[in-house]
């Protein structure tokens, strides 16, 4: 049974003992267990093991000489490491037998450097970075060895997880819960692709999907996905083909992406389902990006292209709600955007992840495109489209570090600025040790005339852990988390890193309300939990085990709050 599975379980256990009427009802007895436990657990934690050191070998003596690359000698990790005794038993070499581990050309083909090419620090160090995105490695390395005679041949290590995941899962978060039956390969036959085949049950919709990826289709640099959805209000099709800017000196990019979708929006007022209309929108948009690669440690890439969408709403057929139906939208435009990057990488550990190797860009990162609409062009009304955004990271990640960004968004219409957008993120965070760091998180978000079906929400699945999702609305909110993380070195059955951490979130809403819903003010609210990252499976999602106490709010609030999720972080 996976580590995914397990906890999928826990949560089941959770809904049928706390949940009722979707919120949680206070069982004191439970609750005081359960948070014995957790401190418990949180007190617990024991120091990590350093990290093993590189070959010594001096890179920068292989640059002066020019060395030039001889062999590109791959070795390849299976799921498990039977050499480990801890890992040596039946159930796992069983596993490692029905693992297909990653094709040759999968690893090469995403390798910078070939045999004849001068040795590069750089390049190694970026090939190292897109082959640590794939979701079929848990980690990879490239180092220089053998270096005799004007030669140096590079040892690539790769670790691949076990990619088959059929199973259940069940997640709770602002008192609703969320259920998936799936079977997903990510590593089809080792060659890098992935399918999914899956059912899931939530909030808004009752899901069926098929999913296929290929990040490099035919061993190109082209990826391809397809998705589509047969929904319980509409259904959702998916369709990208996409050569990407894959390097810092990659030359060009192309791709088109197709999209349409049929489903039931809602609008909330205090957690609860308040409003609902019909969305079907159509979409597509074609490129082409050109850049002159990397110069004096940065790259400026161009992009030029067209965009077509359509956004249609009506009354929902069998309506159970009052009707709330926003404005038709249809635009057409060309665009024009710009990309900057600084060639500024860290890799760092336990940040976002539990002892798992993180590739950090701490340098300048700006992008932003402009389009006009026209009606000459198909389009119901003139526009101008923006879009913005740039972030920055100062500081040490090993000691103090402020990471900052800024994205803004939206239309001029006549004059009049319409779905703008502006947000800013500011993350503080300090690192006592390895084991212990510490987290602050302001971001704060302004909205001006809001499209009707995208107000600004705050509450259990947007960052306010002790409430209920989607619980006040407004066109600006402001959002300020405290935490404390630490990570372990507590590997329970070798499957999966164990961390915790302590928060406290404090955030609010204003303005306009698409329904006139009541607003409460400011929202605190305090609470502890458990982190599980899966170390042999191909998601890298952290699983969350929260006890949140919301100290605000309307009478309708339990005083306790359960939360079992996943998240791409810790």
């Amino acid at each position: 049974m996976s580590c995914h599975t397990v906890f999928s379980r826990l949560a089941d256990y959770t809904d049928l003992r706390w949940a009722k009427k979707h919120q949680i009802v206070t069982n004191k007895r439970s609750i005081i267990t359960a948070a014995i436990l957790l401190a418990a657990l949180l007190l617990a934690g024991m120091p990590l093991r350093a990290q093993d050191g590189a070959e010594n070998i001096d890179v920068a003596q292989l640059e002066a000489e020019k060395a030039v690359i001889g062999e590109i000698v791959l070795e390849k990790q299976d799921v498990f490491d039977l050499s480990n005794p801890k890992e040596n038993n039946w159930i796992y070499r069983l596993a490692n037998r029905w693992h297909i581990v990653t094709k040759d050309h999968v690893i090469t083909k995403q390798i910078l450097l070939e045999p004849g090419d001068e040795y590069s620090k750089r390049l190694a160090d970026e090939s190292a970075r897109i082959l640590r995105r794939n979701i079929y490695f848990y980690d990879v390395s490239i180092k220089p060895i053998n270096h005799t005679d004007g030669k140096v041949d590079l040892l690539v290590t790769t670790k691949d997880v076990w990619t088959l995941s059929p199973g259940f899962s069940v997640s709770r978060k602002g008192g609703e819960n969320k259920t998936t039956i799936d079977f997903e390969e990510v590593n089809l036959f080792g060659r890098g692709q992935l399918i999914r085949f899956a059912r899931t049950d939530n909030v808004d919709r009752i899901s069926k999907s098929v999913e296929f990826q290929d990040k490099n289709l035919g061993n190109s640099w082209v990826s391809t996905k397809l998705l589509y959805a047969d929904n319980s209000d509409g259904e959702s099709s998916y369709l990208s083909l996409i050569r990407p800017f894959f390097a810092l000196d990659t030359r060009w990019s192309a791709g088109m992406v197709a999209s349409n979708m049929d489903q039931r929006g809602v609008l909330y007022d205090l957690g609860e389902k308040a409003a609902e209309f019909q969305q079907e929108r159509e979409y597509f948009t074609a490129w082409g990006g050109w850049s002159a690669g990397l110069r004096d440690g940065w790259v400026r890439r161009y992009t030029a292209g067209v965009v077509f969408d359509e956004n249609r709403f009506s009354n929902v057929i069998d309506a159970t709600l009052p009707p709330a139906i926003p404005a038709d939208r249809k635009f057409v435009y060309p665009f024009f955007g710009i990309e900057v990057v600084q060639d500024s990488f860290e890799e760092t550990t336990n940040r976002n992840q539990i002892k798992r190797t993180e590739d950090l860009l701490t340098g300048t990162h700006l992008s932003a495109s402009i389009g006009w609409s026209d009606e000459s062009f198909g389009a119901d009304h003139d526009a101008i489209l923006y879009r913005a955004s740039v972030s920055r990271l100062f500081g040490e990640l090993e000691q103090t570090a402020l990471a900052l960004s800024v994205d803004a968004s939206g239309r001029l219409e006549g004059g009049d600025a319409e779905n703008s957008l502006v947000s800013v993120r500011a993350r503080f965070s300090h690192r006592f040790s390895e084991q212990n760091s510490f987290f602050t998180t302001l971001s704060t978000t302004y909205g001006h005339s809001l499209d009707l079906e995208a107000p600004v929400e705050l509450g259990g699945d947007t960052g306010l852990r002790g409430y209920p999702l989607r619980y006040q609305s407004g066109d600006t909110k402001f959002l300020l988390s405290i935490e404390q993380r630490y990570f372990w070195d507590w590997y329970p059955l070798r499957l999966f890193r164990v961390g915790g951490a302590i928060f406290a979130d404090v955030g609010r809403t204003w303005g306009d309300h698409p329904i006139g819903g009541e607003e409460l003010g400011w929202l605190r609210d305090v609470g502890f939990g458990l982190r599980f990252a899966p170390t042999r499976t191909g998601s890298r999602k952290i699983i969350h085990l929260d006890i949140a106490f919301p100290l605000d709010g309307d009478a309708s609030i339990d005083d306790v709050q359960i939360l079992l999720e996943s998240k791409r972080t810790f």
